[in-house]
């Protein structure tokens, strides 16, 4: 499983990377949930959540958008079970790590982001 998840983390870095909304979108299940404290700066929802794909398709738009030129490096992948942790650097100077668990349809369905307090 460890190489699975390896996987999956390249594809969705590069994803981002891309910069196209619908790639980076097609590894989230329709009911996913995101919880980030950039949630709470792009969208100013006060408890960070995103909730349902459609959210998710605007959030993740209007964070590129911001920064248009975003990219993410990958750092660590680490395995769980039926989740995974990346943890990434950004162009713009971010450090995190996202929480994805994964829904039986191998899409996520839950992402717990967090970020480096420097």
């Amino acid at each position: 499983m460890l190489g699975d998840h390896r996987e999956f983390a390249g594809e969705w870095a590069q994803a981002w990377n891309s910069h196209d909304l619908e790639r980076i979108l097609s590894h989230y299940d329709e009911a996913v949930t995101l919880v980030s404290p950039r949630a709470r700066l792009v969208l100013g929802v006060e408890d960070g959540a995103v909730r349902g794909k459609a959210a998710l398709r605007d959030y993740m738009k209007r964070a590129l958008e911001k920064v248009p030129d975003l990219t993410f490096t990958l750092d660590r992948v680490f395995s769980g079970v039926n989740s995974v942790v990346i943890e990434f650097h950004t162009s713009d100077g971010r450090h995190g790590a996202e929480l994805m668990d994964f829904a039986k349809n191998g899409r996520v369905a839950r992402v717990i982001a967090h970020y480096a307090s420097e």
